[in-house]
């Protein structure tokens, strides 16, 4: 299984539209990707905080998808990357940063 994450930095001058976000970007995604047999699930983390009291968080938002590969995360979204692409200026100005993690279970 793999994590793909979706990093949105936080910063002074960002806009990030979570109500759109998960009202109409996600949904929109997983329609196009969704099917695909090797997604798992998808997760949202919405920063809240940083470390110090009243400190911002790191990220505005974290977007989880898990695939049972690297491949099939791209299988599934490459055909559709112009499309999910297009939607990003709709909920936000941030450029994010995508990684790609093997998980382990313990």
């Amino acid at each position: 299984m793999v994590k793909i994450s979706i990093f949105y930095p936080n910063r002074p001058d960002g806009r990030f539209d979570m109500a759109y976000y998960l009202e109409r970007h996600i949904p929109m995604t997983l329609e196009l990707v969704g099917k695909h047999p090797g997604y798992r699930r998808v997760t949202i983390d919405e920063g809240m905080g940083g470390e110090k009291p009243g400190s911002p968080a790191t990220y505005a938002a974290i977007c989880h998808f898990e695939f049972d590969s690297k491949d099939s995360f791209l299988a599934a979204f490459e055909p559709h990357w112009p499309v999910i692409e297009a939607d990003v200026p709709n909920y936000t100005n941030i450029e994010p940063v995508l990684e790609f993690y093997r998980m382990v279970s313990i």
